[in-house]
């Protein structure tokens, strides 16, 4: 049997399933047609529900619930790790326009919530979001994936750790991404996908050599000390399975409460 996967192409998603994909583990009788896309592009994509498997930001979860299961594993969901609102070093703040990483995102949904006095938010690329700002043509970004480790590097400043100010809220980890899977293939097929992804979750941490080429080979950031701060960050026990903790911030987020 053949599903449809689409996922990102930052490293932690890609990090999760190599070894699902690329066969080091076995995997019976299951194969995966894999697409990559931005994270913009895989909500918009999963509202018109075009894949079996798909990475989703948490925060659209609500409108694709119908459509979508949640997987418990493959989340990167954590503490640390959420989106940094930057801006040009020196300029006057506060700030009027925000470039964001679309507007269905977790990134999005979480700026709104923390900082409801912004009102002018234009979407961008990810990985162009560093550079408008640098540019002056936006007033600052909200950064994700790689650009949070290197937006320095461009002259740009820390104005809000919107992940920490989230935690220092709600205390819980802040939910980023998810993996769901269609409503209509069996209980017993996603229970299977499910578990196969924690395996091979588990395989990438225990060995975690074996999947750099393919994480290179997707990445948009190629130091491996990025990408492995990266990986690092958003790859994490809450991977694995979401436990209490994680359930509990995702229905926090969402409204939802886990299966």
């Amino acid at each position: 049997m053949t599903l449809s996967l689409h996922i990102s192409p930052c490293p932690n998603d890609t990090f999760m399933f190599d070894a699902l994909v690329n066969g080091r583990i076995d995997c019976g009788d299951l194969r995966f047609e894999v697409e990559y896309h931005d994270i913009e592009a895989l909500n918009r994509a999963a509202a018109e529900g075009r894949a079996d498997i798909t990475k989703i930001s948490y925060a659209v979860l609500p409108g694709i619930r119908e459509q979508y299961a949640l997987l418990d594993s493959g989340s990167a969901l954590g503490r640390g790790n959420g989106p940094l609102l930057v801006g040009r070093a020196g300029a006057s703040h506060p700030v009027g326009s925000v470039a964001v990483p679309g507007l269905h995102t977790t990134a999005h949904a979480l700026l709104r919530r923390l900082h409801p006095e912004l009102h002018d938010l234009r979407p961008l690329l990810f990985s162009e979001i560093a550079g408008a700002v640098a540019r002056g043509e936006v007033d600052a970004g909200v950064l994700i994936h790689e650009g949070r480790f290197v937006y320095r590097r461009q002259g740009l400043e820390l104005l809000d750790d919107l992940g920490l100010s989230w935690e220092q809220t709600t205390g819980l980890p802040l939910p980023l991404g998810a993996i769901v899977m269609r409503h209509t293939l069996p209980p017993e097929l996603r229970r299977r996908v499910e578990e196969l992804l924690r395996r091979s979750i588990a395989y990438a941490r225990a060995h975690p050599d074996a999947s750099r080429e393919y994480v290179r080979s997707h990445a948009r950031e190629l130091d491996d000390r990025v990408i492995d701060a990266h990986i690092a960050l958003f790859v994490n026990d809450y991977s694995l399975s979401l436990g209490a903790d994680g359930r509990r911030a995702v229905e926090e987020l969402t409204g939802i409460a886990p299966e």
